[in-house]
């Protein structure tokens, strides 16, 4: 099924032709033009003047006459004793169904930008700090995001065991890790300023945001960690 008026209209203006220049080439009058563009047809004066004047107006504009009559005959045609009434409530249901189906395709497309825009607020809202964040609905995998002024440090023993202090910040921070380190542990943090006692560097090997980096060697290591940098100092009697 297609739209008689508009395919009319539209192949009218393609070829930047008006009413009056159509209807001087077809001798039909420009109301029964516009009429039948607008699927108006009962403005016509019968149904057979509609058939004709439907074929002649859509040869003319080198269509399918025949096409545009039988997709008339197939919605609009009617027997003559019934009269143009029952035409125009055709006219009217097929108006209707158009304009249920625009308004489904509306709401469809309004529900998708809702959808959508509910998704991205909740990214946003939810995107800052270090927690874990997760998009409702979508997939239940869950997104980690690391502070991007923060340090992200581990530390695992590769050669041996290695006595191990953490705290928060500074030497009288909270701790955050103090015992044995052994041999295939790690451990991993993340603040903005690490404080460390190293009983055995060189058993342990530490990365800092996901780079390598050193804790001194030999006897007992004071290790401070920023976003920037790993300082350590020995701490030997």
């Amino acid at each position: 099924m297609f739209e008689i008026g508009s395919s009319l209209r539209e192949a009218r203006v393609r070829k930047g032709l008006e009413i009056p220049d159509v209807e001087r080439a077809t001798r039909i009058r420009g109301k029964y033009l516009r009429a039948l563009e607008a699927e108006e047809f009962d403005v016509l004066p019968s149904q057979t003047y509609t058939k004709g004047f439907l074929r002649a107006y859509a040869d003319f504009l080198d269509l399918d006459g025949r096409l545009f009559v039988d997709e008339y005959t197939s919605r609009f045609w009617i027997y003559e004793e019934q009269g143009h009434s029952r035409a125009r409530r055709i006219r009217v249901r097929e108006r209707h169904h158009r304009h249920a189906e625009r308004n489904m395709v509306l709401l469809t497309v309004i529900g998708i930008a809702v959808v959508t825009a509910l998704v991205i607020g909740a990214w946003n809202y939810g995107g800052g700090g270090s927690r874990e964040t997760s998009i409702p609905n979508l997939s239940p995998t869950v997104v980690h995001r690391e502070p991007t002024s923060q340090a992200v440090f581990t530390v695992r023993a590769v050669r041996g065991a290695s006595l191990l202090v953490v705290r928060k910040g500074w030497a009288t921070g909270d701790v955050l890790f103090q015992g044995t380190l052994e041999r295939g542990q790690s451990q991993r943090f993340v603040a903005k300023r690490l404080w460390l006692s190293v009983g055995k560097p060189e058993n342990l090997e530490a990365t800092l945001n996901g780079r390598p980096t050193t804790l001194g060697s030999g006897c007992r290591q004071v290790v401070n960690v920023t976003r920037a940098q790993v300082t350590a100092r020995s701490s030997c009697g």
